[in-house]
Order: C-alpha cells, then sequence, then structure tokens
C-alpha cells in the first residue's frame, strides 16, 4: 500500500534492535505504584496500550536507581522486595508481546526528590541531595553528593539495568534533562563542584559518562541505551544549545539513540512539558540544531501528535523519529491510525494538563479526551452490543459527539440531532482563542468522527417530546448544554454588554477598552485574548484569587501568560452595576468605584438548559443526562460522561 507517511512509516534500527516505525511513546508516570515502587496490574495496562497502538517503543517512567538519596513515589526495582522483579518482567511482556520495544527510563531527581508525592509534608522531610549545596527556591537545603556517594549512585544505575534486562526490558532511557541529577551536574547553574565532577566542562560531563560506561559494562552489547537530555536548559545560567552540543558530542559513543527535550524543572513546567500557549514541536529546532553535531538517531518530543507535522519534521531531517507523551494519552492509536492511513482519525492532544493534575492530587491517571486512561483493567473497552438499539442523542457538542460516535461503535442505530446548524457546541468558541484551536479541532474531528461511524446526524433540530414519540428510541442521551449565567446587577440602557459567545462566534467588537466581569477561567482567558489584541483590559474577580477552576497545572501557567500582558487586574472586586461608562464595583477595602470601559464582557459562569432536560425525562426507556445539561463543568467530566452513557445502553 501507498503511505500517506511514509517517513513515519519507516522501521529505524537502533544498536541491535529494529524500531517498526518511527512513533516512540516517551517516558509517562506509572499509575498504580505499591508502598515498595512496583508497578501494579493499572500501570501494566496503561503502557500495554500504548503498545497495542502501534508505537515503536514504550517507554516506562520513572524508575528510581538509588532510593537512598532520592526519596519518591516512583518506580524502584530490587531483589529484596519479593515479586518486584516478576512485576516488571509482567510489564515489558505486555509492551513486547504487540511487537514494540521496550524500554525503562532510569532516574535519579537529584534536589527535586520527591517531586511527585502526594504527602508535601513528607517531602519537606526528605535530604535533597544534588552536585553542590544549596537551597532549592521553596526553602528546602541541598546537600552536596560526596564521591562515594556519587560512585554508589553510578553502580546503582548500572544494577538497575540489568535488573530491567533480567526483566525482559530491551533497552533503557538514561534521563539526563528537565533538571534531574545528571543534568544537574551537567548545568553550570547548579554544578558549583571544585573536584573532578565539576570546574570545567570536561568535569562537568564526568558523571554522565561513568553511568553510561557502568551501564554498557554491565549489561553488555545487545541492549540498547536511549540519552534523554535537554537541548538547552533555556534559562540565564543554564547551558544553551550550543553547549548542548558539545555535551551530545561527548556522550554518543556511549549509547544507541539521543532523546532531545528541552528546558529544567525549577524554571518552567510549561517548557519541559509544552502548555498549549507554546507551539507544538517548539523544541525541534533543538533536536535538529544536535542532530548534525552527531551521528547517532536523533528523537524529538514536545507537543507532538500532528501526523502531517511530524511527518515533515522526519522528511526535512530535522530528526530521525519522533516521541509523544500526552499526545498517546490522548489517542493511544495514533501510531496504528498513521500506519493505516487514518491520520483524519487522530484524536489530538489539547495540553490542557488533565493528565499532569490528576495525578499529584489522586495518584491516578486521567485524560480529557480519553476516558480508558488508568482504566484499562476496567473492563471499559468498546465492545458490540448484545442487542442494538435505537439510541437518539440530544445535543451536538463534545458530549453528545462522543456518546453518539461510542454508541455507534457498539453497534447501535444512532441518530444524533443537533439545534443549531453545526456540530460542536461550546467548543466551536475556542476558535477564536489562538492557544486554544487544539480545543475547536477536537470538535471537527468528532463530527468526522461520527459520520465516519454511521450515526445520523440531523441540524437544526431540536430535540423535544414530539420527536421522541416519532423516533421512538430505546434509549435517549440529553446533552443539551448548558447557557450563560444573566448579569444579576442593573444594567444602564446605553451600556454595551457583550456574551463570551457573541464576542467569540459573531465577532462582535468590544472596542478599544474592555471590562471583563469573572475572573474564573474563561474569563481569564478572554482578558488574555483581548490583551493580546492590544486592548485595555480591566478584569474583575469577586473571590481572592483568579481562575480557581483551573487545574492546578494549568493555573499557574496561564496566571503567567496574564502577567506577560498590561491586563489590570481586581480581585475582591465585587460588581454592582453596569453604567455607560464601566463598571461600577465594591472593592474588599469597602471603596466604590468605576472601573472605566467602553463595552463590558459577562464571564460569570453557565448555567444547565434544564427547562429542556426536564422536557426529556420520559423521551425513552432508557434516559442519561450527560456534559453541561447535568452540571456545568468541563471538557473531561463530558468526554467521560458521554462515554460511560453510551457503554451503559
Amino acid at each position: 500500500m501507498k503511505r500517506e507517511h511514509p517517513e513515519l512509516c519507516k522501521p529505524l534500527t537502533i544498536g541491535k534492535l529494529t524500531l517498526r516505525n518511527r512513533m516512540l511513546s516517551a517516558p509517562m508516570g506509572a499509575t498504580d505504584i505499591t508502598a515498595e515502587g512496583t508497578p501494579g496490574l493499572r500501570t501494566q495496562g496503561f503502557y500495554e496500550a500504548r503498545a497495542k497502538g502501534g508505537a515503536a517503543s514504550v517507554t516506562v517512567s520513572e524508575l528510581v536507581v538509588h532510593p537512598e538519596t532520592d526519596g519518591s513515589q516512583m518506580l524502584h526495582l530490587s531483589l529484596a522486595t519479593p515479586n518486584q522483579l516478576g512485576a516488571f518482567a509482567y510489564v515489558a511482556d505486555a509492551i513486547k508481546r504487540h511487537g514494540a520495544i521496550a524500554s525503562i527510563e532510569l532516574s535519579h531527581s537529584g534536589q527535586y526528590a520527591g517531586t511527585y508525592m502526594v504527602d508535601k509534608k513528607s517531602k519537606a522531610e526528605l535530604c535533597q541531595w544534588g552536585p553542590s549545596d544549596g537551597v532549592r527556591p521553596d526553602g528546602l537545603p541541598v546537600r552536596a553528593l560526596s564521591q562515594e556517594q556519587v560512585a554508589d549512585i553510578v553502580r546503582a544505575y548500572a544494577d538497575a539495568a540489568v535488573l530491567a534486562k533480567r526483566a525482559g526490558f530491551q533497552m533503557c532511557m538514561v534521563h539526563a534533562g528537565h533538571g534531574w541529577l545528571i543534568n544537574q551536574f551537567l548545568s553550570p547553574y547548579f554544578n558549583k563542584r571544585t573536584d573532578e565532577y565539576g570546574g570545567t566542562f570536561e568535569g562537568r560531563i564526568r558523571f554522565a559518562k561513568e553511568v553510561l560506561t557502568a551501564i554498557r559494562e554491565a549489561v553488555g552489547p545487545g541492549f540498547a541505551i536511549e540519552l534523554r537530555m535537554s537541548g538547552s536548559e533555556l534559562f540565564d545560567g543554564g547551558y544553551d544549545v550550543e553547549e548542548g552540543c558539545r555535551i551530545a558530542q561527548a556522550l554518543e559513543e556511549h549509547i544507541d539513540l539521543l532523546h532531545v527535550s528541552a528546558g529544567s524543572y525549577q524554571f518552567g513546567f510549561s517548557i519541559t512539558h509544552p502548555s498549549m500557549f507554546r507551539d507544538h514541536g517548539v523544541n525541534v529546532p533543538l533536536a535538529a540544531r544536535i542532530k548534525q553535531c552527531v551521528s547517532v538517531p536523533v528523537v524529538t518530543i514536545g507537543g507532538l501528535s500532528d501526523p502531517d507535522q511530524m511527518e515533515e519534521i522526519i522528511a526535512s531531517g530535522q530528526a530521525d523519529a519522533v516521541a509523544m507523551a500526552r499526545g498517546l494519552l490522548a489517542d493511544p492509536e495514533i501510531p496504528n491510525k498513521v500506519m493505516a492511513n487514518r491520520s483524519r482519525d487522530v484524536v489530538k492532544c489539547l495540553r490542557c494538563f488533565v493528565c499532569m493534575a490528576e495525578r499529584p492530587i489522586t495518584q491516578t491517571r486521567r485524560c480529557a479526551v480519553n476516558p480508558r486512561i488508568g482504566r484499562e483493567f476496567e473492563g471499559l473497552d468498546i465492545t458490540p452490543a448484545a442487542m442494538p438499539n435505537r439510541v437518539l442523542v440530544a445535543g451536538g457538542g463534545i458530549a453528545g459527539m462522543k456518546a453518539a460516535h461510542t454508541a455507534a461503535l457498539r453497534g447501535h442505530e444512532v441518530t444524533l440531532c443537533e439545534a443549531s446548524g453545526e456540530l460542536g457546541g461550546i467548543l466551536n468558541t475556542e476558535a477564536a482563542l489562538p492557544f486554544k484551536r487544539d480545543m475547536y479541532e477536537l470538535g471537527r474531528t468528532y463530527a468526522h468522527l461520527c459520520r465516519e461511524a454511521g450515526v445520523d446526524v440531523r441540524l437544526n433540530t431540536p430535540v423535544d417530546a414530539a420527536l421522541c414519540e416519532e423516533l421512538e428510541p430505546d434509549a435517549l442521551i440529553v446533552a443539551v448544554g448548558s447557557e450563560g449565567l444573566d448579569l444579576p446587577i442593573p444594567v444602564a440602557e446605553n451600556a454595551w454588554v457583550i456574551s463570551i459567545e457573541e464576542l467569540y462566534l459573531e465577532n462582535a467588537d468590544p472596542g478599544d477598552e474592555v471590562v471583563v466581569i469573572g475572573g474564573g477561567l474563561t474569563g481569564c482567558e478572554c482578558a488574555l485574548l483581548l490583551a493580546q489584541q492590544g486592548r485595555r483590559v480591566h478584569l474583575l474577580e469577586m473571590g481572592p484569587e483568579l481562575a480557581p477552576d483551573a487545574n492546578i497545572r494549568q493555573r499557574p501557567i496561564l496566571l503567567a501568560e496574564l502577567e506577560k500582558t498590561d491586563v489590570d487586574v481586581l480581585t475582591g472586586a465585587r460588581a454592582l452595576a453596569v453604567e455607560s461608562g464601566g463598571v461600577k464595583v465594591a472593592l474588599s477595602t469597602g471603596e466604590e468605584r468605576v472601573v472605566p470601559g467602553t463595552s463590558v464582557i459577562s464571564a460569570i459562569g453557565r448555567k444547565s438548559r434544564s427547562a429542556e432536560v426536564e422536557a426529556l425525562r420520559d423521551g425513552a426507556p432508557f434516559v442519561r443526562i450527560i456534559g453541561d445539561a447535568l452540571r456545568p463543568a468541563n471538557i473531561c467530566t463530558a468526554i467521560y460522561e458521554a462515554y460511560h452513557a453510551a457503554l451503559d445502553v
């Protein structure tokens, strides 16, 4: 067959291994880890899904090599823990039986030990070790490792690699980027040592060389070694890409594959894990520059999930392969879809950080667009229904489309009715925000998937009791969504109030000076957009802080973007009335004042379309209400409810 993405589909030989294509599953942390650091069945299923999805290699993450100096809640591997080796063997086997190469990430966090610990009190009690004495930005002291400790850690890397090989892994990734321990030794910012492990360039790379040499001597020539590095640290005082090239050249003789990422944990999570405010493939130029300086194959990573973009990266010689982490959370089947010329079916990552936020909160994995993540062993696969039913879905937003698509894949006869002239619902508003374009595209993808699955899509067709009587569905899934709340304050007759929908969907011009009422996630994003357009923006929030409804990973990144602008933020500001020249507010100090603006945008929240919901409660024997129609929430909740509603029919 003729491949639409021939470069992505080509095999790649590294050492004595052959990768079946150029799409790799990058490290993503395990889910159910025991107190001893042993992976459980959910972890096995989590990684197996990527292997089944066609990834060339699947890297299990993170295996802490030296728990004595790196306390954490990550993976450990020791013969001293009963059945631990066996648990890793089951994970490796689950990856390999689907044709993927089983790899494992060997890690030491150095002075960032305990980063992913949920119990922050225990984290604070850890001893933080690094190349040099110092104090972390959060006040935790860092102690310099002795040469004896360094030698012990080097041995620990080799021992971990040997046990991983014994468990059936075929490759290991040595994490030397993102500000972890090896990167701390490489970095002139962190490494202030004056002994043989610091000072000169040769001194700073000594630890990395010793680790890689020890691993190779321990595992032999047939076991592949991948090195993950930051191509540039991207902060003042860190190394740049030219020094990154020198590091890569100095270490390439010890490795089979070079994985180029970027940044350092301390100086920006949105850099080590590119956010929606950064370009897709933002790290590619770093990989391309380093590839010019080395002979080993180079892998790039960073917000990648679009097959066309990834094909161009390899075809243009900027990298030899691409790695995806969050992209394969959103859609583990990306490689299979690319190989089968089904790239239009790819469900792309939103870069919303639901996945990264869930882990420190509940110690589980969750993805906004993939309800099976971390739950692969719970029997949530889409299976044919025992008896096909007539299913009517009311509402063509993301919840309705997800329910309709899932039900159709199960063999049901599905009719999807949308009251407006276009599928997508509230996702259609996201087209107006450049940094949320991926969310708009998600709506386009599901509109395509619904039609491909044979869903009978009826636009300009609201669902009411009469239509239910006409169609006689066996099941009715109500996904009629929500609508904006009206401002509960007086509004002057000549005041100009614009809703979010009017601004985003109807291109209403808000003028040069705008007041946004509501500092939640929607209001903050709106203010950011208007400021980026060059308008003077005042953002009012009656609570003490902005964006309390954003997840813990996305919120600081969004607020940092706002800080780059001239948005005038007023928290503790309760809107009293909308006047012709602005908004009268009461401040937390008791002062009342008018915040000027030629227009006012209401972003105070949403409410379910309760009347429409109530009218449909008796529309079929099986009725399920989902998404914002049940209660205004977020895209993750809507998709989860939609998926399970369709499984229950």
